[in-house]
């Protein structure tokens, strides 16, 4: 039994350390917003738009995230979303402030807690736009600009404002032609 339990650590240590070594290095520079009120940022968000992931591939329609402070510097993720077969997925994750100074830059995992230890469980969430006034919406993307959300807290965005947002995107070297819209109220 020790035997199996070590390789099974060895296995993991293993693939972390490949997952973490293969990782696309920054090259570019991500700005993020000042300054993130993380009691106003809780609650639910609809996604409006997003890049292609492997996560998220069987989602339809009807995505949404919600965040709940648990304590300081640490907020529950729920994400949701309609599958094909007209099921809800849920997805439910842990995020970390990495930059205290703003609470702009977070880590999310959603993989078991017993494996947050990995750097490679962990993700990047840094919140590139936000609406300051009333934080109507927001821009979720990572360093390596492999990933890219775009938020509201209402499941549409009128053109004014989505426009506004896809030139923010495309200044922080986002292909925004790569956005695919998410189908909001899909029965």
């Amino acid at each position: 039994m020790k035997t199996i339990l070590f390789l099974i650590a060895t296995l993991i240590l293993t693939l972390s350390s490949v997952a973490f070594a293969s990782a696309p290095q920054n090259d570019k520079n991500l700005n993020t917003v000042g300054s993130v009120d993380l009691d106003r940022y809780q609650g639910k968000w609809y996604e409006i738009a997003r890049y292609p992931n492997r996560f998220q591939k069987k989602c339809v329609g009807n995505t949404t995230a919600t965040y709940t402070i648990k304590k300081p510097g640490i907020v529950e993720v729920l994400n949701e979303c309609l599958k094909e077969n007209g099921k809800m997925n849920r997805a439910k994750g842990k995020a970390k402030v990495v930059d205290n100074e703003t609470n702009a830059k977070l880590k999310v995992r959603f993989a078991p807690a017993w494996l947050s230890w990995l750097p490679a469980v962990w993700g990047d969430y840094w919140i590139i736009d936000l609406e300051q006034e009333n934080y109507s919406y927001a821009v979720i993307g990572d360093p390596s600009r492999k990933y890219l959300w775009i938020l509201s807290r209402t499941p549409e965005l009128d053109e004014e404002t989505y426009t506004k947002i896809i030139e923010t995107i495309d200044q922080n070297g986002f292909e925004s032609d790569k956005l695919i819209k998410t189908p909001q109220n899909v029965s």
